[in-house]
């Protein structure tokens, strides 16, 4: 159902803080532009935990509207409140988004059997899931089994891997190999499709959707030479817009740097330090990407 490039977009703010319309509008037709399959708005790259309930529904809402049909739409509507991430789904479902992204519940840390529940309850409303291990946010991995588990739930259709291992990925696929699975660390995206991963919820391609593209097209289309030297030529760069510091910092601060958005974050979020924005600035001259 998912293949392809799924931009994790971010949310842009005004210098008063305020959800940035026309600068989200501009970044939807950027993406569409630059051939992504699909869109992922308010995630964590979209700073989904400083956004009210009104403004994150509103959030789905614009994206969807401006994308038109164009690409497909997965709205990040996970949370660590099963009623909570009830209430968001089914406000995505209304929008008529194509899917919804959830987050392991983060921070209450519950049993294997609390996540089972919870992720059916979300599933039973209908919308297509794709489940989200990211154990460096939500402090908890979820199990290869637990992951079986709800895969066996009709709407549960994709996992978005976001561990830092490709052996998960194998692991998965060995066992349910009809399952989706999707990367969700830029710079693992081609070992992880080597092994049958199909595609990318990604972070770089907010600013770079063309050089991603090229990359996840050349590999599902089993062209591994050239899929690899676009990866090498790309993996300095896309490691530091992850990785750097906290997502989504460096990549908003990356598109502040070449005008498409403002350098305003929410707090507790903040800018990067002047040190790591210098370097961050010099890498992307250094990859051509500003000048």
């Amino acid at each position: 159902m998912f293949e392809g490039v799924y931009t994790a977009i971010i949310t842009p703010f005004t210098p008063s803080g305020d959800v940035d319309w026309e600068a989200l509008d501009r970044l939807v037709d950027r993406q569409v532009e630059g051939g992504v399959q699909g869109l992922v708005p308010v995630g964590t790259t979209g700073e989904s935990p400083t956004l009210s309930t009104e403004e994150h529904l509103e959030v789905i809402r614009r994206v969807q509207a401006r994308a038109n049909g164009q690409v497909k739409i997965i709205a990040g509507t996970g949370a660590n409140s099963t009623r909570e991430a009830l209430e968001l789904t089914r406000g995505a479902a209304d929008i008529g988004c194509d899917g919804t992204l959830q987050v392991t519940p983060y921070y209450n840390k519950p049993s294997d059997q609390g996540l089972l529940e919870h992720f059916m309850a979300v599933a039973d409303l209908g919308v297509p899931v794709v489940l989200y291990n990211v154990p460096g946010r939500s402090g908890k991995s979820l199990s290869i089994d637990l992951i079986l588990r709800c895969a066996a739930h009709p709407h549960v259709v994709a996992v978005k891997e976001a561990g830092g291992s490709v052996d998960r990925v194998s692991q998965i696929l060995a066992r349910q190999p009809d399952l989706c699975v999707l990367s969700g660390d830029d710079p693992l995206t081609l070992p992880m499709i080597s092994v049958g991963a199909k595609g990318v919820i990604s972070v770089a391609s907010n600013l770079l959707p063309e050089r991603v593209v090229e990359v996840v097209s050349a590999a599902l289309q089993g062209d591994f030479t050239s899929a690899r030297a676009a990866h090498l030529k790309n993996h300095e760069l896309f490691s530091a817009l992850l990785g750097l510091d906290t997502n989504p910092l460096p990549i908003k601060t990356a598109l502040a740097l070449v005008g498409q958005v403002e350098e305003v974050f929410r707090l507790p979020l903040c800018k990067l330090d002047e040190e790591k924005r210098s370097f961050l600035q010099h890498m992307l001259v250094d990859h051509g990407v500003m000048s």
